[in-house]
């Protein structure tokens, strides 16, 4: 458990358009913005620096994609060590040639990557073509020791798996950030729009309570292609409850306090790390049982 009790954390809901030099200036405007209200850790969204790629299958996207270290996330390690402040930067990650990952790098307040996640579930939906683009994750679910707290990343669509979370919560994990590219798809809005947000934040929210510790999503906002991201970005804590939300339809920094002795607090009293049965769960590692 980290030293520190009350961590200031910074999600970053953004639009973004044609251009990532300036998507990423933006951002840069946008973590300033959030570490004068006085953010020390702060989260972007899902590939932050260009619009969604995977609204179609494009060999011409592939170009979008850059290394891990790479001229993003050197950009953004100045601004982490110029403001001590630890930056989680999802990335389109090129690992090599025909080789790419939807990825984050977690930069510590000194400037330096402490840690890479690469997403592990990869969707292939309706206006979500990840497989074409992304191989499935091969680091496993981590957490990342930095300057405030320890840190883990699962990204989008492994926001839906609870196995995720609890793994991730298992390396020490007292922040759980899921950076999150989703949204309506045309005509859907006004019929399932508020449900699917509220199964959306429901599912992070429970991650949030079965493992007692933060949980954060931050989310793109407005229309890109068909898409259009619902934002909601939100914080809650062990409980479950949603310390503050940013809106549905423009960009907005969600700034606010977490205290991490809540956590201990959460875990003593809802003690289900105690009582998991671990003895019973080998079936987990089952496609079904029949």
């Amino acid at each position: 458990m980290s030293k520190t009790s009350a961590v200031r954390i910074g999600l970053i809901q953004m639009t973004c358009g044609d251009h990532p030099d300036r998507n990423l200036d933006r951002s840069i405007s946008r973590i300033r913005e959030a570490a004068d209200e006085g953010a020390q850790v702060i989260c972007l969204q899902e590939v932050f620096n260009m619009q969604y790629p995977c609204q179609a299958e494009e060999h011409s996207r592939f170009e979008l994609a850059e290394s891990i270290p790479g001229p993003t996330t050197i950009a953004l390690q100045k601004i982490a060590k110029e403001r001590s402040i630890v930056i989680v930067v999802p990335l389109f990650e090129k690992r090599t040639h025909g080789l790419y990952h939807n990825s984050a790098a977690v930069v510590d307040a000194d400037g330096s990557i402490v840690g890479l996640y690469r997403k592990m579930h990869i969707p292939d939906d309706p206006l979500y073509y990840e497989k074409f683009y992304f191989t499935p994750g091969d680091l496993g679910f981590l957490a990342f020791p930095t300057k405030y707290a320890k840190i883990g990343v699962c990204i989008c669509w492994d926001q839906w798996y609870p196995e995720a979370a609890r793994l991730t919560a298992m390396h020490g994990a007292e922040l759980l950030f899921y950076p999150t590219a989703i949204g309506w798809i045309p005509g859907e809005r006004a019929e399932y729009g508020v449900s699917q947000y509220s199964a959306w934040q429901t599912m992070m929210r429970s991650h949030a309570i079965a493992n007692g510790l933060y949980v954060g999503a931050s989310n793109r906002v407005g229309v890109e292609g068909e898409i259009q991201f619902w934002g909601g970005s939100f914080m809650a804590d062990p409980y479950g409850n949603v310390l503050s939300q940013a809106t549905h339809d423009g960009e907005e920094n969600v700034v606010v306090s977490c205290d991490l002795s809540l956590i201990n607090t959460a875990r003593t009293h809802w003690p289900f790390f105690r009582d998991r049965r671990i003895d019973a769960f080998g079936d987990l590692q089952k496609r079904w049982c029949d």
